[in-house]
């Protein structure tokens, strides 16, 4: 604990029932119910308010690849009877777009957690000691807040491989790819997972030449098998070259690009060239720099560890969203802080169950799940039955020209509880709603069925999924 002596008389010192760090959608949500709950809370952020999601992920991303889902409808217009000139994409316009959402955004987040009468600290956290921590600004210490509990929100940063360090020219991360000035003639992307296949698809529609390579033999390895293969099949007829089960290797930087060895299982290497490589290989936690020895906070494998209700090893000290791991979701961490507030104000809240968060990807076709994929039940021990329904059969899919795609719903067959949902189309991350609540109810195949869906809408296909899964 601090003396007042040991800090100079500018420094400015808090006190507080709350202390969170992190601004984006999970220490947001814990300040903004602390605060609503009646606590004295503080926030400390280092970077612009919204954190990662708003600023430098989900909202400049789903900015920029619906710029491309516009570009690419006027691609189609004479298939919808329309003349249109050739279009032309204006990347430098289109990140400008991208950037004004961001800072609209920024500032509600700021402008919300001022009238909720939260205390926004600018700068970098350091615990001192279990109770205590420094906020520092270019070195100096600026505030020292003393706080009953803190929730760290510290997020996460991409990450990095060994010779693949970004220079943000040739090697890239998906932050400069947000903002680049001008669409590279070729492109490679490394990472098959959301990042990677977002930034694929956005760059092919922009007019890049793209290779996506996957280390695990399939896209989105962690997804249902039927929905990796279809994304890869809608992905290779939109001219991505997918290369999965596949080892990037001795690249190196030249005047004109990069030049790689790529490695496929089973086969010779051979030589890959592009203007950039895009390096999309996963996420790990922001624990760095933030003092957690000296709070007795225990760390490993780069996150947080946690226990029940996201508590840490000190527990009046709780850890949520992408710095402790598992599923690194926005809607995720929001859940994880109202789990964490609720136990703070002495509630015993059920600890947040990872089947019912729903995933999604955006690219075109979009990609959404919630649950258990089929192999997983099955490996779990269930006995399943699974319901398909093609949104090539659905009228509104049919209007809006994008067949690709289904819905896939695995039900326990025991007792027709639904354990998992798996969709790839147009509209998908929409539909997921309706599946998120089905799952968080375990409604069954027959409860899902009986209800009666607008037509003609794509989630008809929800219905007639449902329906198929009755039949078996």
């Amino acid at each position: 604990m601090h003396s007042m002596q040991q800090l100079p008389d500018e420094v400015k010192h808090i006190a507080v029932d709350l202390a969170v760090i992190g601004s984006g959608p999970g220490g947001f949500e814990a300040a903004f119910r602390a605060a609503k709950a009646g606590m004295k809370v503080c926030l400390v952020e280092k970077g612009a308010l919204g954190g990662v999601c708003v600023n430098w992920g989900c909202i400049p991303t789903k900015a920029l690849l619906r710029s491309a889902e516009v570009y690419e409808l006027f691609h189609r217009a004479s298939s919808f009877g329309i003349t249109a000139n050739s279009p032309e994409i204006d990347l430098a316009a289109v990140v400008k777009r991208s950037r004004t959402v961001v800072q609209k955004l920024s500032k509600g987040t700021g402008f919300t957690l001022g009238r909720s009468g939260v205390e926004v600290i600018q700068g970098e956290a350091l615990f001192v000691s279990p109770h205590d921590l420094d906020v520092l600004r270019d070195g100096e210490c600026v505030a020292a807040v003393q706080a009953k509990h803190f929730i760290i929100a510290a997020g996460g940063r991409l990450r990095q491989l060994p010779g693949l360090e970004p220079d943000g020219e040739r090697i890239i991360t998906s932050k400069e790819a947000l903002a680049l000035k001008s669409v590279p003639a070729s492109m490679i992307v490394l990472g098959g997972g959301a990042i990677g296949v977002e930034m694929a698809w956005f760059y092919t529609k922009a007019g890049s030449a793209v290779t996506l390579v996957e280390m695990m033999p399939r896209l989105l390895p962690l997804e249902d098998e039927e929905i990796s293969a279809a994304l890869k099949r809608s992905f290779e007829k939109a001219g991505i070259n997918v290369v999965t089960g596949a080892k990037l290797g001795n690249v190196t930087k030249g005047p004109d690009g990069i030049i790689a060895a790529l490695a496929v299982e089973g086969s010779e290497s051979q030589s890959v060239s592009a203007d950039c490589l895009l390096v999309a290989v996963g996420v790990t936690g922001n624990c760095d720099g933030l003092g957690l020895e000296q709070a007795g906070v225990e760390t490993s494998r780069g996150f947080i560890v946690t226990v029940g209700a996201c508590r840490t090893s000190a527990p009046h000290i709780f850890a949520i969203g992408d710095v402790r791991g598992g599923m690194l979701l926005a809607h995720k961490a929001s859940a994880e802080a109202v789990v964490a507030v609720d136990t703070i104000k002495g509630k015993n809240p059920a600890p947040v169950d990872e089947t019912k968060i729903p995933r999604c990807v955006y690219a075109e076709p979009s990609v959404a799940s919630i649950g258990l994929s089929e192999k997983q039940a099955l490996d779990q021990g269930y006995s399943v039955r699974i319901g398909r329904s093609m949104f090539a059969s659905s009228g509104k899919a049919n209007a809006y020209g994008s067949l690709d795609g289904f819905v896939k719903l695995v039900f326990n067959a025991a007792d027709d509880r639904l354990l998992g949902a798996h969709l790839v189309g147009h509209g998908a991350v929409e539909l997921i709603g309706e599946l998120a609540l089905a799952r968080s109810l375990e409604v069954t195949s027959r409860q899902l069925a009986s209800v009666i869906h607008a037509h003609p809408t794509l989630s008809e296909t929800v219905r007639e999924a449902a329906e198929n899964a009755m039949e078996h």
